[in-house]
């Protein structure tokens, strides 16, 4: 497999930041996603190689090493640890317990074949380094619901590594909340397990509701007659429309609420949080004088 620059996949330098990474990610992951490019397959391939690059650069860990080692960074820890035992049996990495020749220099350039056949620079060494399994990169997606989307359970389709994948999604799914879905990420190589899929889910903000755990707030007007002598209105919930009576001389900014009428609880059905009503009352305008003149008359009373 050609060696893949996950700086120049990301289109950053060598230099970037955490943040840097974190934008070039998210911008180029929606433009190549396979849900908006459905008959594109460089696009899934482009989609690929952004999340694999994104995973291994947005770990500092895994970032040091492929940074020091390229395209064998995966081997990094190997090296090290036979780097370790070089010193501690003096220059071979066997002791007196092998057999093995060593021909290299402590710190130089060269490698033992030891080393060699860790990173394959040999053709003996490389033949024993195919018989390794290595697992899979993990990919990294995002999926973007309504508020009204999130509040129902529902299928979704996913294009990975050119297969769709059908997932259910659970009701009451909260922003920035990640599953993952096992094996579904980069295969493995040399029969090694595949990686794994991690998705985030994005809730976008509603217009009517704010979000807070599972209650849900809202404001409804009512205006001040309604306020001082009572009445009825109609609500919006995520179920639909209800009445509900407002009782007289309700005052500015009272609050009501409405048991179970919230966001669905995750993963267990039936069950809900609230829905917190506030009331904001609207001042008339426009009022004749004899309005007027009844209000003075109120105010004195």
């Amino acid at each position: 497999m050609a060696f893949i620059d996950y700086y120049k996949v990301l289109g950053l330098a060598k230099a970037a930041t955490e943040n840097d990474i974190k934008k070039a990610y998210r911008k180029l992951a929606r433009k190549h996603h396979p849900d908006l490019n459905p008959n594109d397959k460089g696009a899934n391939v482009k989609f690929q190689q952004i999340n694999e690059a994104n995973e291994v650069l947005s770990d500092p860990d895994k970032r040091k090493k492929y940074d020091e080692y390229g395209e064998n960074w995966k081997q990094a820890d190997q090296y090290e640890n036979a780097k370790q035992q070089q010193g501690a049996y003096g220059g071979n990495p066997f002791g007196n317990r092998g057999q093995q020749e060593y021909s290299g220099e402590a710190g130089g350039e060269h490698f033992s074949d030891f080393f060699e056949s860790l990173f394959g620079n040999r053709t003996s060494g490389g033949a024993r380094n195919s018989q390794v399994k290595y697992r899979g990169q993990d990919y990294n997606t995002e999926l973007h619901f309504t508020l009204r989307d999130a509040a129902e359970t529902r299928q979704q389709t996913l294009s990975v590594n050119g297969k769709n994948v059908r997932i259910t999604v659970a009701a009451g799914i909260a922003n920035g909340q990640v599953i993952k879905l096992k094996g579904h990420g980069g295969p493995g190589t040399n029969g090694g397990p595949a990686g794994d899929l991690y998705i985030t889910f994005i809730i976008t903000e509603d217009s009517t509701f704010k979000r807070t755990g599972n209650d849900l707030n809202t404001t409804i007007e009512i205006d001040l007659y309604t306020a001082v002598l009572g009445g009825e209105v109609t609500i919006d919930t995520l179920s639909g429309k209800i009445k509900l009576k407002v009782k007289p001389e309700t005052q500015n900014g009272t609050k009501v609420r409405l048991k179970n009428k919230g966001f669905p609880v995750y993963k267990k059905e039936g069950e809900a949080g609230d829905l917190i009503i506030t009331y904001s009352v609207k001042i008339p305008i426009g009022l004749t004088e004899k309005q007027k003149e009844l209000f003075r008359e109120l105010s004195v009373s």
